[in-house]
């Protein structure tokens, strides 16, 4: 019989890559030689429940050396057999096991879209107790695929990821586009989420690698833009004045490809018209720096000569030569046309537009003298010269 001929007892060569084996005999020879290797661990069941483990080494299957096994001696055998389960456990690392899929839908902090977020990366697995991961996880079966562990450890992964990484965007308000650089910290946390979770069963995450958030190409492409144009809006100051110049880039691209039939007559009102509709809407301040990683600074108003009065924004001013507005600029951004420099008045250092004979914001006049008191004017219209050049003497005779 094939129960007197076996010897030894060992994984054989072609199952080295399974985490879990089972030796297919329940009847186990009485002196037979179980070779447990530098990587495993031997367990026995019987009726489901652990009832001894051996370390790595030889062993022989006898109760006077293993006396877990003395009361499963098998009678029809005269007791030279033992009615068992036994198991190899692999206990060596397994790397380059992939997971990924999608997280959650996550909002924004920074911009306020919702947006869809994945997570790709590898990990590598090792079973640190074989009694639990049998009994809680796989069962008394042979694990012949182990896809069986390795994708119910990538299902624990993701389960925390969504817990963290979501917590993590809303309480600390980590930008969408940022995230590669807080992938270590995220790193670290799914290690000690998930190492709690897969412990119950015996299973531990010893690293991961490649670890990559992503986003859909529609949603990424959207939230670069918004960044575009936010940065872009601070730096000129408003989206008015960056809607004004991409207005105009615009209207040049067009001429330059293919608009040589356009009249400039018609060009130049078309830009009239889209600026005086800019500038008759309200556009809402720049938003606050930083906003987005590599946003640069921000915009700031500039703050009023001396510290004295409120800050105010420079006027706009018209170009004599082609009727460009502009705000704070000495040339005309359009033709290069000096443009007339702004009268700053004395009192409250703000900026009015020249040719001014009165502040806009105070009152005080920019002649060299004070405001006149309301009510003082005369009825009929403007005061008088100070002095009036006296009449022609009639000639004499």
């Amino acid at each position: 019989m094939a129960l007197f001929r076996r010897e030894n007892i060992a994984v054989p060569d072609d199952k080295k890559g399974q985490m879990v084996y089972k030796w297919p005999d329940l009847n186990i020879r009485r002196y037979s030689r179980a070779i447990v290797a530098p990587d495993e661990v031997a367990v026995f069941l019987y009726q489901g429940q652990v009832i001894g483990t051996l370390p790595p080494g030889r062993h022989m299957v006898d109760a006077t050396e293993l006396p877990f096994l003395g009361i499963f001696k098998d009678m029809l055998t005269a007791g030279n057999a033992y009615r068992t389960e036994l198991y190899f456990i692999s206990t060596r690392e397994f790397p380059d096991l992939r997971f990924g899929g999608r997280i959650d839908d996550v909002q924004d902090p920074q911009t306020g879209l919702v947006v869809a977020l994945r997570v790709f990366g590898e990990y590598s697995a090792k079973i640190v107790d074989g009694s639990a991961l049998i009994t809680k996880l796989t069962g008394t079966v042979n694990v012949t695929d182990n896809s069986s562990i390795t994708d119910w450890i990538a299902e624990q992964l993701l389960k925390v990821m969504r817990t963290d990484v979501t917590a993590n965007i809303v309480r600390n308000g980590w930008p969408i586009l940022g995230l590669a650089a807080y992938v270590p910290q995220m790193e670290q946390a799914i290690l000690q989420g998930a190492g709690e979770q897969l412990a119950t069963y015996g299973l531990a995450v010893a690293r991961m690698g490649n670890f990559t958030v992503s986003l859909s190409d529609e949603d990424e492409e959207t939230l670069k833009g918004l960044a575009k144009d936010t940065a872009y809006s601070r730096l000129a100051g408003g989206f008015q004045q960056y809607a004004a110049g991409e207005l105009q880039l615009g209207a040049g691209q067009g001429m330059a490809k293919g608009g040589g039939g356009t009249g400039g007559a018609f060009v130049a009102a078309g830009l009239g018209l889209g600026q005086s509709t800019l500038q008759s809407q309200q556009s809402p301040p720049a938003p606050p720096a930083p906003g987005f990683a590599g946003g640069g600074p921000g915009f700031t108003p500039p703050a009023p000569a001396g510290g004295a009065g409120p800050a105010t924004a420079a006027p706009s001013v018209t170009c004599p030569q082609c009727g460009t507005a502009s705000s704070g600029a000495k040339f005309c951004p359009n033709c290069g046309t000096a443009l007339p420099v702004a009268v700053e008045c004395p009192a409250c250092h703000s900026e009015n537009p020249a040719g001014s004979r009165f502040c806009a914001q105070c009152g005080t006049s920019l002649q060299g003298g004070a405001a006149p008191p309301a009510g003082d004017a005369p009825a009929g219209g403007d005061a008088p010269p100070a002095s009036e050049p006296p009449p022609a003497t009639p000639p004499a005779g």
